[in-house]
């Protein structure tokens, strides 16, 4: 089990910005940063991440947390193995205590299958630059295409001999397990290697760890796939992966454009000639998720493509899915008995990349004038590549844009422009309909499974709850809450020393017991146990809480699209006049939260001792009936000093 000073260590050094940024890309807006949502489809960024808070919040799906929570629902970490990724990534040493056998199992799972990947990885490096067949075949491969050892090293290219055994064999000598070996692909049913005589290209995901692979035949003239990819395991879906995607991320950030090529010789030789921003969709056909992968770090994409028959029907097929989810495409050509190696070898690096701005077309006016020119003196044939045009017209989800589509797609269609916008628009509200309808059927199976699985969080019952009202006490209690997370660790009163925490506590301890809302009551619990051993929980404790309820909670309130403008004091010098900046009003807030909170819980206390005044007098206990009397009373006299101080800072319940 990790320490706790080493998660405590993680807490304070990792930067939520710094690590959402290694798998998206972010823009600022304000103080915080925005970007596109890595956990639900969405075309308008509702993703915020705030540097001062440290948190990232999606106002669209409702997710949020830490670094820590981040890690683990983009990498589906569990809580263990998303401190040690960010250990890793800031160079922290990991203090160890004992783990349970529980929990050794749970890390292993998924932990080997990565162990073996990386293993194999070696093990076919190797076999490249230490085996005199992988020097004499696939190193003089590499090099032949033109490929330096520094490109080779840094994408991690390898060789699989040809050998039924040798890759088992090694692992096996490590002790690592034969089905482990089967279920990543790397051995076949018969219990032999399932890569042989080929040269092997390493597929990352985006924190760089090994999911799976390729291999190009070196035996020519066999009769075998030239290219074949590892099985799908628990760790690599063929869908999901984009070859080049973990090398390329920060290029693709910085030029906000991501070249996107056929395989994976392409982006090591566009790499190399310094067109870092370039990945290929591991040679399958583009898939929906593939473009999200891509899109998290830009939402331009330039597909190159062969300029054959089959490299425009390749990029044809993806068109309409990049339209789909709001992407801005571009396509590159390259002239025939060309793909980009072999015209970036006949160019030069300089010109090739002078080529690839020039060619550079927008892609649906490209399939527009393409279909238009195949259909030419076809009338049955032209009314289908109009339909075709329409189709991808209506997946444009930018207004203005379509209206510059439909303009220019009717002069090359030669159509009045009118009946294309209606056939357009008709496409259109037939896409919203079926999308509502998959929408609903969604909604439909999501609420039956809740039903069926998931309880409702336990609470105290009230009043309330048989007129169907939520809790009764909500607003007063959040804001309890609210105050102490933000300000608990601020100094309440110079003079005594006391924090914005202690003094909360200490003057809501007679009412601790009557919250409503379990998750605020175990957040006020913790502070209460924190100060007991004289110290406030931090913001980032309670953000990374490993208990998902507590670390949402905390995000909901810490998190607000909303911010105060400076340029209504700078610009329009119209300053607070009322009261001070909410982080510089938190004694007076502080103040304000527990007088509302008192006189509601008050009100509760009040009701219940008059339940036990009923009780006592009907069992005819006369001392106990004097005894809650007098506390009757008091409670009176505390409610009465309550509501006045609440009137005089006029303060409405």
């Amino acid at each position: 089990m990790i320490s706790q000073r080493t998660i405590q260590e993680v807490f304070e050094t990792a930067r939520v910005e710094e690590v959402v940024r290694d798998f998206l890309n972010l823009k600022p807006k304000g103080s915080n940063l925005t970007g596109l949502c890595p956990f639900h489809d969405e075309k308008t960024p509702s993703f915020m991440v705030s540097p001062t808070k440290n948190i990232f919040k999606c106002f669209g799906c409702g997710r949020g947390g830490g670094a820590v929570q981040f890690v683990m629902e983009h990498e589906r970490y569990t809580y263990p193995e998303a401190i040690r990724y960010l250990a890793k990534k800031y160079n922290i040493d990991i203090e160890e205590t004992q783990r349970s056998d529980e929990q050794l199992q749970e890390m292993q799972e998924i932990e080997s299958l990565h162990l073996i990947n990386e293993f194999a990885k070696t093990h076919f490096i190797e076999n490249l630059f230490d085996t005199e067949d992988g020097r004499t075949i696939g190193l003089s491969y590499f090099k032949e295409r033109g490929y330096l050892e520094s490109t080779i090293r840094q994408f991690g290219l390898g060789y699989a001999r040809n050998d039924s055994k040798a890759l088992q064999n090694a692992a096996q000598d490590r002790g690592f397990q034969e089905d482990r070996l089967r279920e990543l692909g790397l051995i076949t049913k018969n219990g032999n290697d399932f890569f042989r005589g080929r040269v092997i290209f390493p597929i990352h995901n985006l924190s760089g760890k090994v999911i799976g692979f390729g291999g190009r035949t070196m035996r020519e003239g066999k009769k075998e796939p030239k290219y074949i990819n590892s099985v799908e395991s628990r760790i690599y879906n063929k869908r999901k992966a984009v070859y080049g995607l973990f090398e390329a991320k920060h290029s693709v950030r910085k030029h906000d454009l991501c070249y996107l090529v056929e395989g994976y010789t392409d982006v090591l030789s566009l790499a190399q000639s310094g067109i870092t921003n370039v990945v290929s969709s591991s040679g399958t056909a583009l898939t929906k998720d593939q473009i999200k992968a891509i899109k998290r770090f830009t939402r331009n994409i330039t597909v190159v493509y062969d300029g054959d028959e089959a490299g425009i029907k390749a990029a044809l097929r993806g068109l309409d899915l990049m339209l789909e989810e709001d992407v801005l495409v571009r396509l590159v050509l390259l002239p025939e008995q060309h793909d980009p190696d072999s015209l970036l070898r006949s160019l030069g690096a300089q010109a090739f990349k002078e080529y690839l701005d020039q060619e550079a077309k927008d892609f649906i006016l490209f399939k527009a004038g393409f279909l238009s020119k195949e259909s030419e003196n076809d009338p049955i044939r032209k009314s289908i590549v109009i339909r075709d045009i329409v189709e991808s017209l209506a997946l444009v989800p930018d207004a203005i844009r379509r209206a510059m589509y439909l303009q220019e797609c009717a002069r090359l269609l030669a159509i009045d422009e009118r009946i294309l916008v209606q056939e357009t628009n008709n496409a259109i509200r037939s896409n919203l309909k079926q999308r509502r309808l998959q929408d609903r059927r969604a909604e439909i199976r999501t609420d039956f499974t809740q039903q069926q699985t998931t309880p409702m969080p336990s609470r105290p019952a009230t009043q309330d709850d048989e007129q169907g009202i939520a809790y009764s006490d909500e607003y007063q209690e959040r804001d309890i809450i609210r105050v102490l997370v933000n300000y608990g660790d601020q100094l309440y009163s110079d003079e005594d020393g006391i924090s914005v925490a202690q003094y909360v506590i200490n003057n809501i301890s007679d009412v601790m017991d009557t919250f409503d809302n379990p998750f605020y009551a175990r957040i006020a619990g913790l502070f209460a146990e924190g100060l007991t051993l004289g110290r406030v929980p931090s913001q980032d404790e309670l953000v990374q809480h490993p208990d998902p309820e507590i670390s949402g909670t905390v995000v909901e309130i810490l998190a607000t699209p909303f911010e105060y403008s400076p340029n209504w004091h700078e610009m329009k010098h119209l300053p607070l006049v009322s009261q001070k900046m909410p982080d510089q009003n938190y004694v007076e807030d502080a103040y304000q939260a527990i007088l509302a909170f008192k006189h509601h819980k008050i009100d509760r206390k009040i009701s219940e001792n008059q339940e036990l005044i009923q009780k006592f007098n009907a069992a005819g206990d006369e001392e106990m009936m004097r005894l809650h009397i007098n506390v009757h009373k008091e409670l009176k006299r505390i409610k009465s000093e309550v509501g006045e101080e609440l009137n005089s800072i006029g303060i409405r319940l």
